[in-house]
């Protein structure tokens, strides 16, 4: 069981478009696989947090700040994951589907936790020189969702679960350059 357990992890770090064809990664145990691998990567990334708020403590004398607490880490990664794997089911099974596609909200709440498997890689990121890495294993993440999407969903290529599942950070990213060019720069008089 173990066994089988790190060779999904093995497989969503290698971005094997196999795991997500294979129906034997979402049998019974794999809800709890994806469960366990949630948990893992919300406790993992603590590890980054801490390193960022000791050094905003240090650096610019802050005394009074302390990180989330490990009860609202896991409660919020948990919504934050039936959210997202919501979303993907809304707009990848409902709006936009394939004429292929026959996926249930369980395969693809699987299939966004075994997505979740490169931020693994934030237990090493333990000094604030090391904190500009925290990008690597979310663009991993990117590209195994994107994966994990085209093959669950039964896209023929990459290109409607790259938009899919890539949309809400662009949208962010397009706001915030939005805002920060639109800033006013009045006197008072």
């Amino acid at each position: 069981m173990i066994s089988e357990f790190l060779n999904i992890i093995f497989k969503s770090l290698k971005l094997d478009g196999s795991l997500y064809n294979n129906k034997k990664n979402f049998t019974e145990a794999s809800i709890y696989f994806a469960l366990i691998i949630i948990l893992l990567t919300s406790i993992v990334s603590l590890i980054p947090g801490s390193v960022f708020i000791q050094y905003m403590t240090s650096t610019y004398g802050l005394t009074d700040v302390k990180g989330p607490s490990f009860r609202s880490v896991l409660i919020s990664s948990l919504i934050v994951w039936v959210i997202k794997t919501g979303y993907l089911y809304f707009v990848g099974v409902v709006l936009f589907p394939s004429n292929s596609t026959k996926c249930s909200f369980r395969k693809l709440l699987i299939t966004v936790a075994y997505a979740y498997s490169p931020f693994i890689f934030y237990i090493f990121i333990i000094d604030i020189k090391l904190i500009y890495f925290t990008f690597i294993p979310y663009i991993w993440y990117c590209i195994t969702l994107i994966i994990g999407l085209k093959h669950v969903l039964n896209y023929e290529n990459f290109m409607k679960p790259s938009i899919i599942s890539l949309a809400p950070q662009i949208l962010l990213l397009a706001w915030i350059l939005s805002q920060s060019f639109n800033l006013n720069s009045g006197t008072i008089s």
